[in-house]
């Protein structure tokens, strides 16, 4: 928000306090997602919304895919590659094609765009094609382990183990397995750092829902199928459903990153290890259903000031100036998630001690950074 008279500017915070008024009890309160690790968070807003054993690091399997991705926007913003660039197949990646057990798509051509590549790893989960962006960035997959970890440290994650850029088991890597670890291990996240990278994903590069809302796309004469079968037409669609990324291993089990519009809000949810996945290829996506279900019932996000008003005619002193208060006015939408059936209001308060940088502290929006 800023304030302005003249020339003269001068910044506030804004302290919001969130109030229940009139709000029931429901079995809502009782909620209680079908998987081991799990959380929901509104993407714009970093509220989370919902979460159960979210801060405990477990396996991720290709959820790591998102991390990977990133990366690869990132490069592509920094102008070190383009999405026309050219990719060589090494033989690493290559030879993994020929392993049944490892999602991926054929690749005889040895040599493929990082938009081919890109679709490949997050519509058809494609490992090979993970590891082959991986190598094109990073030179070596190793190096561009080492830049993922890089990524997680800035974003303040610290608790997260990597070892590959696909989320296999280093079991599937032979001799390619990141130095220092071991031919077992795989990565390992929590449901809060996931979310954390994929609120990063999908607000800095929101094209990438282009392609994770597809159901089917063409590698290189191979139609690819989705494996995010929450979407329009496919066995478990939910309407709003966009992304983002299932992964399953046995240490992982079935998990999914999912983002959808609930309510007008963009959420992303995580659900780790779905209760009976090994018998149910749909128990993830019902975890999340229920989940997206319990957001849906009980958030919504609503407007507490709009650009180029006053909230309750709040002002500010001016210190040195001609008058000794102006109208404080927000420069653009303030918005907040809150409980339906809840009254939102506001304390307003200014900086007495002058007007340094403006800052906003909404209290109990518990963020993810």
């Amino acid at each position: 928000m800023e304030l302005l008279m003249k020339k003269i500017f001068a910044f506030f915070a804004i302290f919001l306090t969130f109030l229940a008024v009139g709000s029931k009890v429901s079995a809502d309160d009782d909620f209680d997602v079908s998987a081991e690790h799990a959380i929901a968070v509104e993407a714009t807003t970093g509220k989370v919304l919902y979460e159960k054993d979210a801060t405990t690091p477990d396996g991720i399997a290709s959820m790591t895919k998102i991390l990977t991705v990133y990366l690869v926007y990132k490069a592509i913003d920094e102008g070190k590659i383009s999405w026309d660039t050219k990719v060589s197949i090494s033989d690493y990646a290559y030879n993994l094609t020929a392993n049944s057990d490892a999602s991926n798509v054929p690749m005889e051509a040895r040599e493929y765009t990082v938009e081919q590549l890109v679709n490949a790893a997050m519509v058809a989960s494609a490992n090979s094609a993970a590891i082959a962006l991986a190598e094109q960035i990073g030179g070596t997959e190793s190096k561009f382990v080492d830049m993922m970890k890089a990524q997680l440290e800035a974003w303040s994650v610290t608790d997260a183990t990597i070892v590959n850029a696909s989320g296999l088991n280093n079991s599937y890597l032979g001799d390619n397995i990141y130095p220092g670890s071991s031919s077992t291990d795989e990565n390992m996240m929590s449901a809060r750092d996931v979310a954390i990278i994929a609120q990063h994903l999908i607000t800095e590069y929101p094209d990438i829902l282009k392609i994770t809302s597809q159901t089917t796309a063409d590698f290189d004469g191979t139609t690819m199928n989705t494996y995010n079968y929450m979407l329009e037409g496919m066995p478990y669609e939910r309407s709003g459903v966009d992304g983002l990324k299932t992964g399953t291993t046995e240490l992982a089990g079935a998990s999914f990153v999912a983002t959808s519009t609930e309510n007008g809000m963009r959420i992303i949810s995580v659900v780790m290890n779905a209760d009976g996945w090994e018998d149910d290829e749909y128990a993830r996506f019902e975890a999340t259903n229920d989940l997206l279900d319990y957001v849906k019932s009980n958030y919504e996000m609503v407007t507490l000031v709009k650009a180029g008003k006053s909230y309750q005619s709040s002002k500010a002193t001016v210190n040195d100036g001609k008058a000794k208060s102006v109208a404080a006015v927000a420069s653009e939408d303030l918005k907040v998630v809150h409980r339906i059936n809840t009254d939102v209001s506001a304390d307003f308060s200014t900086n007495a001690d002058g007007y340094d940088a403006p800052s906003f502290n909404i209290r109990n929006n518990i963020c993810l950074q």
